[in-house]
């Protein structure tokens, strides 16, 4: 219980907080920043929820890793099991066989 109120108390800096939001944001097909490959293959990408669940796991591991801030490294290292199952593909990424996590791959490079 400590732990977890001492990953709340986590500072991330207006730059990082932004860049999560930009992460996110790539994961919806209608957002002008979008992949490619998001706009093509992606029904529904991830909500506002998914950015502040990304933003504590970024806080999490910046603890384990010794560090009191979060840096970018942090959110594309969580990118894919936070992000995963919350964006849904369309019939044409299931007919091309691609997957969420070559989306969201996709997502992170950008």
């Amino acid at each position: 219980m400590q732990f977890q109120h001492l990953v709340r108390q986590v500072p991330i800096s207006r730059e990082v907080q932004q860049q999560a939001v930009a992460l996110v944001r790539a994961t919806r097909p209608t957002e002008p920043n979008a992949p490619e490959g998001v706009r093509r293959y992606v029904r529904y990408g991830a909500s506002v929820r998914a950015t502040q669940f990304l933003l504590l796991a970024a806080k999490a591991r910046a603890l384990m890793h010794d560090r009191y801030h979060v840096t970018r490294e942090d959110l594309n290292s969580l990118a894919l099991p936070v992000l995963r199952h919350r964006v849904l593909t369309n019939y044409q990424a299931e007919s091309d066989g691609i997957t969420v996590d070559t989306l969201l791959r996709e997502v992170i490079q950008v």
